[in-house]
């Protein structure tokens, strides 16, 4: 089989494997060249014949044209894909978009629900560049946290600190006071986040004050992801290919929209 160079070449996978995360979030693995060799925090487009197509960062890179995406049930698309199970097959276009930059020296990777995700292939990158890693992961109740065991043995020699807002797991509160406490007590090189855009908001402003570089994963509705359309314009920013990751100075541009509102499918503003 030929292999396609250009990521907008739109291709069918099959589901290889599946993995049930929480009851409303589920890991679809297969095979793909292109998304193998994706850099941490890119997307891919999944199609689902007479649904729709919808953007999912990738959240396994691995060796062997190994790749994955975690899907949460939120809509008809995404319940579609969710439904999905070894062997059956959906399209597929990209890798799209600019990842995470990883940086050496000591690394917190904040995560919030399912933006755990696109953390992860970052997470091993990072631990390939020898980084120590920090993972703040919080979520609303226990039953939303994602399975850490392959966590654990990922961050051998950094930790986890869990939090969950009505204290099932954890330490009781938004994920954002564990973060502060760790930023007032340890030394960072860089903050890296993924999650509910009102807390990377609050992330972003903890950074802004002990100085530290954020890189932070935004989620819009993306519809062409080849820069066209502009349905997911944060800013001046194209998040399907400036994003979906901005860095600090980006995102110092756009305080007036980030974390405040984000759009609807027909682009009117909707205030978190």
């Amino acid at each position: 089989m030929a292999y396609h160079t250009d990521p907008d070449h739109r291709r069918t996978i099959k589901v290889t494997a599946t993995t049930n995360e929480t009851p409303e979030t589920k890991t679809l693995h297969f095979r793909d060249r292109r998304c193998a060799h994706a850099s941490p925090g890119q997307y891919a487009m999944l199609w689902i014949p007479g649904v729709d197509e919808v953007p999912m960062s990738l959240s396994k890179i691995g060796p062997g044209d190994q790749a994955a995406v975690t899907v949460q049930r939120v809509g008809e698309a995404t319940a579609a894909i969710h439904s999905l199970n070894r062997g059956d097959r959906l399209g597929l276009r990209g890798p799209f978009g600019k990842g995470f930059t990883p940086r050496k020296g000591n690394s917190l990777l904040v995560a919030g629900g399912n933006g755990l995700a696109p953390l992860i292939p970052l997470a091993e990158h990072l631990k390939r560049l020898g980084c120590t890693i920090t993972l703040a992961y919080g979520a609303k109740t226990a039953s939303m946290l994602h399975p850490l065991k392959p966590l654990q043995t990922l961050l051998e020699t950094g930790s986890i600190i869990i939090a969950t807002e009505d204290g099932t797991a954890g330490v009781r509160g938004p994920i954002t006071e564990a973060v502060e406490e760790l930023l007032n007590t340890n030394r960072f090189e860089a903050v890296y986040t993924c999650g509910p855009e009102p807390m990377m908001r609050k992330v972003f402003n903890l950074t802004e004050k002990k100085g530290l570089p954020l890189q932070a994963s935004i989620e819009r509705i993306i519809k062409c992801s080849i820069g066209l359309c502009g349905s997911c314009m944060l800013g001046r920013f194209r998040i399907c290919r400036e994003g979906p990751v901005l860095s600090s100075e980006q995102l110092r541009e756009v305080l007036d929209e980030f974390g405040v509102y984000t759009r609807g499918f027909d682009g009117n503003p909707i205030r978190y």
